[in-house]
């Protein structure tokens, strides 16, 4: 066979060709197979205490329990999949429950009822459980501007409460606090705020950090915001003796020049890269953002298309570098106008109606959410929590069949090409489809059984890497 390419020259282009290649490989790894938790939590600093995500689930199943004591109420204030079929009558949904209770969950698939039956169990189990997922105690916005000296003990309250949620074992599986924002006027407030809180936390514990800690630095609009936190980490890191690279940091979205800069660039990738590998997560504001845009506060919601637009310049800037991308919160809280036990029927019936107008939005608005691929957001409130699950659980059990069906023929395809020696170089897809599984196993969604559909095994399931199934799969068949 006879070629016109020399050997050398050859080699040498594509040498060449290998530097930008995996250049661009670190710049862009891919969707991170690690857990992102759906929501995050925010909550005054003053008011955290080391069970406050115990109590949060136990106010929240209340909320629950009380607008809407069985699923088919649920199903039909959400106008859930098949609501129409399910009875109205007390007695005949507490017979249709009794038998759903009492069939293997094979058999109450192929109910109408299956869908709205299945969110509603997974909310209740849910909230008495892992409430919360993920809670960030707020000096910020959800603290305001007070007095240094309260401050200072609120920072250390707060980190005594945290060690003893530690040794007690009952905070939520992620957690970190928002410090202020690193502006001319509060840069020396948020400072000594990280300082003090954990320097006292890492004093109290002796020298460990809860599992997922971070640190939420607001409104950053410059790369040199988060180019200063990361001297101050090593700073505290050294100070503290933890291993370097320990402490982590998220930023947030929230102004319309870090969406676009004065040179109409997107500056967030500069951003990104000024953290120096510590920043895990980018949060949307959506009140602070929508004001940054002029909008007035009677429209500042989630659902206003300035939002989609910074969701999509985000997207765009930050797919595929691994980046967690979060949402931000609604701002209509499920909780009734009327207070204490001696109600009317009539202020029942504003109550129940308030929460439920309430409950559609937050629902609608976390399901636009979740199908724009933002799957995570902010709560403010307990109340808010049972319609984070409602919607996210909706939404991984209304796609499970389809998804399903995809990811068992991209691994038969996966599998025909390592059998017949092909590269199979497409894995990032792979891994997409695989993440879709992993997120919905990670809140409670489904069960790892329910994967197993998929032609996966638990074992390569729980590498969370569809790079490191093709590699295993090969290996079996070199």
């Amino acid at each position: 066979m006879k070629l016109s390419i020399q050997d050398s020259d050859k080699e040498q282009l594509l040498n060449q060709l290998g530097v930008a290649n995996v250049k661009f490989q670190q710049s862009y790894p891919g969707d991170k197979p690690d857990r992102q938790p759906v929501h995050t939590v925010y909550g005054g600093a003053n008011l955290f205490k080391a069970d406050t995500c115990v109590r949060m689930g136990d106010i929240a199943l209340n909320n629950l329990k009380t607008y809407a004591p069985n699923f088919v109420e649920l199903a039909r204030v959400l106008q859930l999949k098949n609501y129409e079929h399910l009875p109205t009558l007390e007695k005949d949904i507490a017979d249709l429950t009794a038998r759903l209770d009492a069939i293997t969950e094979a058999e109450r698939k192929r109910e109408h009822a299956w869908l709205a039956y299945s969110v509603y169990n997974k909310i209740v189990k849910k909230l008495k459980t892992e409430p919360v997922e993920d809670f960030r105690i707020d000096f910020e916005d959800g603290f305001g501007n007070r007095p240094d000296a309260e401050e200072d003990a609120t920072a250390v309250q707060a980190a005594n409460e945290v060690a003893v949620g530690m040794q007690n074992g009952t905070l939520s599986p992620f957690i970190g606090i928002r410090i202020k924002p690193f502006t001319e006027d509060l840069k020396y407030r948020g400072v000594r705020t990280l300082d003090i809180f954990l320097t006292t936390l890492l004093e109290k514990t002796g020298g460990k950090l809860p599992s997922n800690f971070v640190v939420m630095l607001p409104k950053v609009t410059i790369p040199e915001q988060m180019t200063t936190m990361v001297r101050l980490f090593e700073l505290l890191e050294k100070a503290n003796n933890l291993a370097p690279g320990t402490l982590r940091m998220e930023t947030m979205v929230e102004a319309t020049q870090i969406i676009m800069d004065e040179e109409g660039r997107n500056p967030l990738m500069r951003i990104i890269r000024a953290s120096e590998g510590r920043c895990i997560a980018a949060h949307f504001g959506t009140y602070d953002y929508t004001a940054s845009a002029g909008i007035t506060a009677k429209y500042q919601t989630m659902a206003h298309p300035v939002c989609d637009f910074a969701h999509h310049m985000t997207k765009v800037a930050l797919g595929g570098t691994g980046i967690f991308l979060s949402d931000g919160a609604t701002n209509v809280m499920p909780i009734g106008p009327h207070r204490g036990e001696h109600l009317s029927f009539e202020q029942q019936k504003e109550n129940r109606d308030s929460v439920h107008n309430a409950w559609r939005q937050g629902f609608h608005h976390t399901t636009h959410s979740l199908i724009n691929g933002l799957y995570q957001g902010w709560d403010l409130n307990p109340a808010q929590l049972p319609m984070r699950y409602a919607a996210t659980y909706n939404f991984f059990l209304s796609s499970y069949d389809d998804a399903v069906f995809r990811l068992k023929t991209f691994v038969e395809r996966a599998a025909i090409s390592t059998l017949t020696g092909d590269i199979f170089d497409d894995a990032a897809t792979g891994q997409g489809l695989l993440n879709f599984f992993l997120k919905a196993l990670n809140c409670g969604a489904i069960t790892e059984e329910e994967i197993v559909a998929t032609g996966l095994t638990k074992e390569e399931i729980n590498t969370r890497s569809f790079f490191r199934i093709l590699e295993g799969r090969r290996q079996k068949t070199a």
